[in-house]
């Protein structure tokens, strides 16, 4: 029963204080004014007999009381408005003075409130006050003093340690807001940068459509009537500038993908595919992370821009896999289906955290693959970020966040007509 009695107890005190803090700061003073003009009254009624002038008495000690509704928006003033009817009270009513919350209360607010020099000055009224008040006749014994000092030396103290935390805690969230817009800046850097990349990858797909072109106009030459010889020698020299024209665009694409390597040539690369994901599953296997592929549905030929943006994407999820996640284990799965084709990487890790990707947010871990760590296949990505790039623009779904059995999974559905 007793400890029934306590949790009750417990939970009495616990919705009070919610409740409490609940309210309007208007209102939480309003009630602290009243409660403490209850308290005041109350303790003068058993004195009430040896009380000189007892009816001022009592309406002094409301008054110090009443002002304090408005102390977070005048505490100066109120402070004022509180120490003159406890001043008077002392002056005039001898016999017995309650404790000295009123003031204590407007000072604490000062201290927490107001500026460096008014501070100052409010202490210094404060120790005159007390000084001046223990002169008076009623307060001859030497703890009076001591009583009075102490309540308003600790007020004091607690109005400081309040405005201290207040400066700590706006200064945390100035920083909060200040990394929050860095952060935003740089996922915009990201997205822009990668769209670029995309932008410079997809001149490869253009420059394969350029070489299927060289090779049409060859056959031509096979099918041309009339003149085969002169005619032939046409196409021939078409087919030549084709792939002159090729070779050249090859050469500006690898001077714009990357610099030079040390010989001075720049670097060229085929168009990666889903289909050749060996490389990157074998880097992911020598960084310690077991990997299995599995592929459904009939494997069938897609775009060349879906198909690169597949292996970009799954490229992109194992890297942040081996740098962010701290996982053992990781599957790839690629999913044919008419008119699509679904990619999804999940794995065994832990921890995740909220990322912006596009304009919703949603739940996975933050982080670039450009970090440092060991990475599959180097792919210069930019994470999350780069992932839902690379989906939006084949107007494809990305579904990122915690798996149903732990880890975390990347699933990209992407069009393929």
């Amino acid at each position: 029963m007793a400890r029934a009695s306590r949790r009750t107890y417990d939970q009495l005190v616990k919705r009070l204080a919610a409740w409490a803090t609940g309210l309007p700061p208007r209102m939480q003073d309003l009630a602290l004014a009243i409660a403490l003009a209850v308290y005041n009254v109350a303790s003068l009624i058993p004195e009430t007999r040896q009380l000189r002038l007892p009816y001022l008495a009592f309406l002094l000690v409301v008054l110090q009381a009443v002002p304090l509704t408005w102390r977070r928006r005048w505490p100066v003033l109120v402070f004022l408005a509180v120490g003159i009817p406890r001043n008077v009270y002392d002056l005039l009513i001898t016999s017995y003075a309650p404790l000295p919350l009123g003031p204590a209360i407007a000072y604490y607010t000062v201290m927490d409130r107001c500026s460096t020099r008014v501070r100052v000055v409010i202490s210094a009224l404060v120790i005159g006050g007390i000084i001046w008040s223990q002169t008076l006749p009623g307060h001859n014994e030497p703890y009076d003093f001591f009583i009075v000092a102490l309540q308003l030396v600790v007020a004091g103290i607690l109005g400081i340690l309040s405005r201290t935390r207040g400066a700590y805690l706006q200064a945390v969230e100035t920083r909060a807001e200040q990394a929050e817009a860095e952060r935003d800046r740089q996922a915009a850097l990201a997205a822009a940068q990668e769209r670029t990349r995309i932008a410079r990858e997809l001149h490869d797909v253009v420059a394969h459509h350029v070489s299927l072109m060289a090779v049409q106009s060859e056959a031509a030459a096979a099918l041309l009537p009339g003149r085969p010889a002169e005619a032939g020698k046409a196409v021939e020299i078409i087919g030549q500038t084709a792939r002159e024209a090729l070779t050249e665009l090859r050469r500006l694409l690898g001077v714009l993908r990357g610099p030079a390597d040390v010989s001075g040539r720049a670097a060229t690369s085929p168009v990666p595919s889903i289909s050749e994901l060996d490389e990157v599953l074998g880097q992911v296997r020598q960084a310690g992370i077991a990997v299995n592929l599995r592929v459904e549905g009939s494997p069938s030929k897609l775009p060349p821009g879906v198909d690169l943006t597949a292996y970009r994407i799954v490229q992109e999820a194992l890297t942040n896999t081996v740098n962010h996640s701290g996982a053992g284990e990781a599957a790839v799965t690629v999913s044919y289906e008419p008119g699509y084709v679904t990619v999804s990487v999940t794995d065994t890790g832990n921890g995740a955290v909220a990322v912006t990707l596009g304009r919703q947010a949603r739940r996975g871990r933050t982080g670039s693959s450009d970090e440092g760590g060991a990475r599959p296949a180097a792919s210069g990505g930019f994470g999350l970020a780069g992932i839902a790039e690379r989906v939006a623009s084949c107007g494809g779904s990305l579904t990122v966040g915690p798996g149903d059995a732990g880890g975390f999974g990347v699933t990209a559905r992407l069009p393929a007509p």
